[in-house]
């Protein structure tokens, strides 16, 4: 919940003229995305995916929960993307099967994700614009303005929202850089000119609010992937995010330099290499970006490979090849390997886990830590306070980011001068309402996970995620129940069957006394039958007390009847 209730000027008894929705990336990093409700009209802001973390097992994706719009559809406008990364617009091709709603997003967005959707099949029918900075777009009672950003990937926006209750200013993922890769800068005057204007509540970046100082420019990374390249004896291959392709013009850069070519490998960065080539982002000679067949043709010294896996993904390219369990590529003396990202939260351990895989097979590794193959795209703390300072709100809520983190970016809001009454940290699911002279948190709804497991989506309320986290701690017992339906007994021997449970050399003797002890227990001699869910709960009821007892470990019992 939100840890400030608001200001002291507030009416309680009024209705809030603005409401804000985050349905996700407050208290997280991924799946952002927020609603701004005024009146009869809902606008969305970005629709974002989290990759899953290491206890949310078998899970593709994790989604926001989005039933709030849902229930209120007739409301919803429009959603309005900021940049192409999959934590703004992974939930696309989700979202719109439950809301028909037009989509609007800056030109690499915008091909991104129709590139996305097109791999869903979801794209016909759906309405997707192609907006630039500075376009407006009417949306019932609320207009919204682009206004160019800088991030680590070209066309990022911020996203003014004029509403009859005031101006909203949502920054988007956002870092100050003044050389950065592709020539477009935050536009720092346009940011001044709504601040004299009057932004009445700014949504601002916290991904890094904890460090201090100024995030370095991209730049830098140019400067290390041409060196790297360059001192390379043998074949590169580099990860990344396939939407990072800024990054991709990096290495293509250095490759040409080194007389290297490239080679997508991946099925989403091969889609997005061609995409951004096309489209004039990724500038590159004639023959220097191929595919794969070619490329392992040439001498190892000429190769570089482009690929996914820069967060551990279990069926990414770069993650199978740590493995050994790629059809085509596996590392060779001499290949050099960089790791150009940083890991998301919750990463860190898969991540060094393929380094370390990685090394084992002979490959020189460069990763954040030992080279800067990588800087992040988010504004470090100096940065933030300029766009404070710029912008004046008079209300402030800090975005996209864990709790610690949209702390600190209050306290930096604090810091330059904004009165610590209107300073909001909230969390997914917190209504903050808004109106001319006051703002307090005025309700809260669920706004939990939605995972995405295969074709499957299921929510937070569903066992199947804590089944599975037993399962993988204490393993499993099956007990298979001979039973007659048309008496409702019990009849012949039971078998017991368990996996991951106990160790081979306890199994048999612990199987017979189980046996022995359900069989005992499900005895009728009354002569009554019995209903086939009075037994599955005796089976459970007696075996999971007495392998308790001799373990000290309670793993999932299954109770299968086999009918005689």
């Amino acid at each position: 919940m939100a840890a400030n209730q608001g200001s002291s000027s507030r009416n309680t008894q009024s209705t809030p003229e603005l409401r804000v929705i985050p349905l996700g990336g407050l208290g997280e990093v991924g799946k952002n995305m927020m609603a701004i409700e005024c009146g009869d009209d809902i606008v969305v802001v970005d629709a974002g995916v989290m990759f899953p973390q290491q206890d949310m097992l078998g899970v593709d994706l994790v989604l926001p929960d989005i039933t709030y719009l849902k229930e209120n559809r007739d409301k919803v406008r429009a959603i309005l993307i900021t940049h192409g990364h999959e934590d703004h617009t992974g939930a696309l091709p989700y979202v719109l099967r439950d809301l028909n709603v037009p989509v609007y997003a800056p030109p690499l967005a915008y091909s991104l994700i129709e590139v996305k959707l097109r791999e869903h099949r979801t794209l016909r029918g759906h309405d997707l614009h192609e907006v630039d900075a500075g376009d407006v777009i009417q949306l019932g009672n609320i207009s919204a303005e682009f206004v160019q950003m800088c991030h680590s990937i070209p066309d990022a926006c911020a996203i003014a929202l004029r509403t009859p209750a005031g101006l909203v200013l949502h920054t988007g993922d956002f870092k100050i850089d003044h050389t950065p890769i592709g020539g477009k800068k935050v536009d720092l005057q346009r940011l001044g000119e709504l601040g004299k204007e009057g932004v009445m509540l700014l949504l601002s970046d916290s991904t890094y609010a904890e460090v201090p100082g100024y995030t370095p420019s991209e730049q830098v990374v140019s400067t290390a992937l041409d060196q790297a390249i360059g001192e390379a004896k043998g074949r590169v291959i580099l990860a990344t995010f396939a939407s990072l392709i800024a990054r991709v013009q990096q290495v293509v850069d250095a490759a040409v330099k080194h007389g290297r070519k490239v080679a997508p490998v991946g099925r989403s960065m091969v889609d997005n290499v061609s995409m951004a080539i096309a489209q004039g982002y990724i500038k590159a000679p004639p023959g220097t970006v191929v595919d794969y067949k070619t490329l392992r043709n040439l001498p190892p010294e000429r190769q570089v490979i482009v690929t996914t896996g820069s967060q551990g993904e279990p069926t990414s390219v770069l993650v199978r090849i740590a493995n050994h369990d790629h059809h085509e590529i596996a590392i060779r003396p001499g290949d050099t390997v960089i790791v150009s990202a940083s890991p998301i939260p919750g990463n860190e351990r898969v991540v060094s886990r393929t380094i370390d895989n990685l090394h084992r097979q002979g490959a020189n590794v460069l990763h954040g830590r030992t080279a800067l193959v990588h800087v992040h795209g988010h504004a470090s703390q100096e940065e933030l306070k300029t766009v404070l300072n710029l912008v004046k709100p008079q209300y402030f809520v800090p975005i996209h980011g864990e709790y610690r983190m949209l702390v600190a970016h209050a306290e930096l809001a604090k810091a330059v001068g904004i009165s610590p009454e209107n300073v909001f940290i909230l969390e997914d699911g917190d209504i903050l309402g808004v109106s001319t002279n006051w703002a307090e948190v005025v309700d809260h709804i669920d706004a939990g996970h939605i995972y995405v497991d295969g074709l499957r989506q299921w929510d937070m309320k569903s066992v199947v995620l804590r089944d599975r986290r037993a399962l993988s701690r204490e393993g499993f017992v099956v007990v298979v129940v001979p039973f007659d339906r048309s008496s409702g007994k019990v009849i012949g021997k039971l078998e017991v069957v368990t996996s991951g449970f106990v160790d081979a050399s306890e199994t048999a003797e612990l199987v017979e006394s189980s046996a022995a002890l359900v069989h005992k227990s499900l005895d009728n001699d009354e002569g009554k039958p019995m209903e086939w869910s009075y037994i599955q709960s005796k089976v459970r009821e007696v075996l999971g007390s007495y392998l308790h007892k001799q373990t000290g470990r309670r793993p999932m019992i299954i109770s299968v009847a086999v009918e005689v």
